[in-house]
């Protein structure tokens, strides 16, 4: 990632920026067979802080049907502040954009899980993401709509 002894890359701070967990049917759920239909989402976030560093966001939500009946929603913003010193626009975007979430994704994984028992539901046991993939799936998007507008 660094190519020259300048540059500096450091977790300063892994935390929980907001949790959020719906179970809308209640006590219903319990009694319905768990083959639960479920919707995930990702999205990232970048702030820019003083002194070289950035707090990442990565947000995961998971939606849960029941015979087409929302039985549960589980949010977690898991955030890392992150020193980036030294670093091209171009490498500072692809590190906040891969290598943040895929640090701070096994933190989102856990709290989810956490939250799930707590809820007397079974862990979902989230299977690991390709960040890498979805930001050059990203990259060729935006490059495709640069193209498409351009003509």
């Amino acid at each position: 990632m660094a190519e020259n002894a300048e540059t500096q890359f450091g977790i300063q701070r892994i935390y929980v920026k907001d949790i959020s967990f719906e179970l809308p049917l209640g006590a219903e759920v319990f009694g319905k067979a768990w083959k639960p239909a479920i919707q995930q989402e990702l999205a990232t976030q970048t702030s820019g802080l003083p002194d070289d560093r950035y707090e990442v966001v990565l947000t995961v939500t998971l939606t849960g049907k029941l015979e087409e009946q929302p039985a549960f929603v589980v949010e977690v913003q898991q955030a890392g502040v992150f020193l980036l010193r030294g670093f091209t626009d171009e490498q500072r975007r692809q590190i906040v954009g891969t290598t943040c979430p895929n640090i701070l994704f096994p933190y989102a994984r856990e709290m989810i899980d956490n939250l799930m028992v707590r809820g007397t539901l079974p862990p979902l046991m989230l299977p690991p993401i390709n960040f890498d993939g979805l930001f050059q799936q990203a990259l060729a998007q935006q490059t495709a709509q640069a193209e498409g507008t351009a003509h």
